[in-house]
């Protein structure tokens, strides 16, 4: 799934993981759609949830600015292409993230009407999404054990992490599943897991969100017929990267975390009496327990 048209909607795509990953599928030939929830949140995930139209705009610019950059990196997992002085990267950047293939778009995931609300959007101006990025995360309050949880932070961990991505599942995965042709991919992580690290306490919404995420992930797989309809359904756990939620003493780059999400992205589907192996989760390109 590398040709020229292929639309990617990444929910939190405006920054760290889901924004290397965005990096990276243009260089695959994807179109985007990066997902953020307001122009007005800054790094840390504060701030109104509705922008008017001239800070709306002002966003979307400093999100392709960001991508520019990434683009011509020359490190980190990116670079700009080979033989380019700095001046010609930047304009194959530039090219790269014109309105025509990235298009910036707002919208709480935790609210599905604000969702339905995208899905309409994308539809009027003819964008069709053959694969949906559940990027978009939220981390807990450090002091989230099980029983010093309020219920307003339980809720607002929950609607990001587990709502947000049945909200895009609901609203973009039945096109796929008429097409017979789609994915899914979810990021979630090691602290989710039933083995290893998941299995330490602590973190409870974040942990129990990523839990559910997991099940989401096999359930939803299943349901579509494990690659046998066209439709593959993964999760992925990028590791401890640095990015907003990480922090910048994190042992893996937001691009070393986005790398599994861009080979589910684009990897060669198999037949649909052959699928590639799906409904898992994996790590760095293998499979890991749930």
């Amino acid at each position: 799934m590398t040709e020229l048209g292929t639309t990617t909607l990444i929910s939190g795509g405006t920054r760290g993981i889901g924004l290397a990953a965005a990096a990276a599928l243009l260089d695959h030939g994807h179109r985007l759609v990066l997902l953020g929830r307001s122009p007005h949140l800054g790094a840390g995930g504060t701030g109104a949830r509705h922008g008017s139209g001239d800070s709306t705009a002002t966003g979307a610019a400093e999100v392709r600015a960001r991508l520019r950059a990434l683009l011509g990196q020359t490190g980190d997992g990116h670079r700009a292409p080979d033989g380019a002085d700095p001046v010609s990267a930047e304009l194959v950047s530039a090219e790269l993230v014109s309105e025509g293939r990235v298009r910036v778009e707002w919208a709480d995931v935790a609210d599905p009407r604000a969702v339905a609300a995208l899905a309409e959007r994308l539809a009027a101006t003819g964008v069709r999404v053959d694969v949906l990025i559940n990027s978009a995360g939220l981390m807990s309050q450090r002091s989230a054990k099980t029983l010093r949880t309020t219920p307003a932070h339980w809720r607002e961990v929950m609607g990001v992490n587990l709502d947000g991505a049945f909200h895009l599942i609901a609203a973009f995965v039945p096109g796929m599943v008429e097409r017979r042709s789609g994915r899914i991919i979810s990021l979630s992580a090691c602290l989710g897991r039933f083995t290893g690290p998941g299995t330490s306490g602590g973190l409870a919404p974040y942990r129990v969100a990523k839990a559910a995420l997991n099940a989401l992930t096999k359930n939803l797989a299943a349901e579509t017929g494990e690659g046998t309809r066209g439709i593959l359904v993964d999760a992925v756990c990028p590791g401890h990267c640095r990015t907003d939620m990480g922090g910048p003493d994190a042992p893996r780059s937001a691009a070393e975390g986005a790398q599994t999400v861009v080979w589910l992205a684009t990897r060669d589907p198999g037949s649909r009496e052959h699928p590639v192996l799906t409904g898992r989760l994996w790590e760095d390109g293998r499979v890991l327990d749930w």
